[in-house]
């Protein structure tokens, strides 16, 4: 996974639609709305989560390794690295949030990563 936090993951700017993904990728695999009220679309190899006004606000995938700009960091390391690199970095629900780098991940689970959107942060530090 490469990530620009709250920028861009891979090739998905978090400035992208809703309705620009369904023109870009077609139609999910998968579609539903999670238990915080967000719309789901479930591509196989990546869930992105918008917001019904349309607004991207989630992109989570699989990340055996995270690229940061200049930095890669496997996954295994990861929760060590987010704990040292970012001073904010908070637990909620089995998950690590980083403020900094604008991810969520559950550390003792498979390598799944969630991108968040900057207005996310206060979020998940309210649950």
């Amino acid at each position: 996974m490469k990530l620009r936090p709250y920028l861009q993951v891979d090739d998905i700017p978090f400035s992208t639609t809703r309705e620009e993904l369904l023109q870009q990728r077609g139609a999910p695999l998968h579609a539903e709305r999670n238990s915080v009220g967000l719309a789901a679309l479930d591509y196989g190899d990546v869930v992105l989560r918008f917001q019904d006004s349309g607004r991207l606000e989630e992109v989570t995938r699989r990340a055996p390794v995270l690229y940061l700009g200049p930095v890669d960091v496997p996954f295994a390391g990861l929760a060590a690295f987010m704990r040292r690199e970012d001073a904010q970095a908070f637990e909620r629900a089995g998950f690590l949030v980083s403020p900094r780098y604008g991810l969520a991940f559950v550390p003792g689970e498979p390598d799944w990563v969630t991108a968040l959107a900057a207005h996310c942060i206060d979020t998940w530090r309210a649950l």
